[in-house]
């Protein structure tokens, strides 16, 4: 059965990146059906970048606000549902897959698929979780485990790896997933966002499989260093809240966001300050009003 398939990207303000993975987009073999771009109202040369891009099957989406990762995704999801195609694969601005990477996913007839990451230097870089632990309390971080940290590198991988988690950086779905939990969560804005709908998924009895041969290239060395004081702090606080809030295996692991809290805002003064302690204190408030994920309709 040939299947069609949409790219999804999401870009603000990166040109310089966004040039280079659509031009890695534009060298796909098979190549894509449709390729959308969401521009979330970028102010660099983007729209320049999009419109002198020479990738068939490009549609530019240009955002009249910034709607952030999960806005952008969820957008661009919803029109690649829509146009009625089959597969929907998911990227950011700044990763490149390798030629074969799509078809390489395209012979597992999986529902849901994830491409493996390296970094410049062709190092592993696939942090996506393997175990995603909502049901114990006394575990701060719920990522317990990745394929970064399971295997030395990609040859050490079996073909393929099951996941709890997932980062929208070559997620690839089918149509009927969509159909089953909904599109992604525009709320969370950034961060979290991917982990949201992963867990949607596999509580939907979808299983995701990560594609040993399926490579894709991160053009910017992996960081998930943010700093907890500033804007980017507020939302790593209230979605993770959030996830918890929402799929927390038990009353000890929905009450845990409170317990952080606290500690965060006992240990300000020796690390992020007021800054931090407010970002927390208001992230634990506006998560409660995210206890509940989007209908599926």
């Amino acid at each position: 059965m040939t299947e069609s398939v949409a790219i999804v990207v999401v870009t603000y303000n990166r040109a310089e990146l966004l040039e280079g993975m659509l031009a890695g987009l534009s060298r796909l073999d098979p190549a894509p059906d449709a390729v959308f771009v969401v521009d979330n109202a970028s102010t660099d040369r983007t729209p320049e970048v999009i419109a002198q891009a020479t990738l068939p099957g490009l549609v530019p989406i240009v955002s009249d606000e910034n709607l952030g990762g999960a806005g952008g995704f969820r957008l661009g999801v919803k029109t690649a549902h829509d146009a009625g195609y089959d597969r929907i694969w998911l990227m950011d601005d700044d990763v490149v897959p390798a030629p074969d990477c799509l078809g390489v996913l395209l012979s597992y007839d999986e529902d849901c698929l994830m491409a493996v990451r390296e970094d410049p230097q062709g190092r592993l870089a696939e942090y996506a979780a393997t175990r995603f632990d909502l049901d114990h309390p006394w575990v701060i971080k719920p990522k317990t485990g990745s394929i970064v940290t399971s295997y030395p590198d990609r040859a050490a991988m079996p073909e393929t790896v099951e996941l709890e988690n997932v980062a929208f950086e070559g997620f690839m779905i089918r149509r009927g997933v969509v159909d089953a939990v909904g599109l992604p969560d525009a709320s969370f804005f950034i961060f979290y966002d991917d982990c949201d709908y992963a867990i949607r998924a596999r509580r939907a009895g979808f299983r995701i499989l990560a594609v040993r041969d399926a490579v894709l290239v991160r053009q910017l060395d992996f960081d998930q260093q943010h700093d907890l004081a500033g804007w980017k702090g507020y939302f790593m606080y209230r979605n993770l809240f959030a996830v918890h809030f929402r799929y927390g295996g038990n009353v000890a692991v929905r009450l845990k966001p409170w317990l952080i809290a606290l500690v965060v805002v006992l240990l300000s003064p020796l690390r992020g300050g007021r800054a931090e302690a407010r970002n927390v204190t208001r992230a634990l408030r506006d998560a409660r009003g995210m206890t509940s994920p989007p209908s599926p309709t």
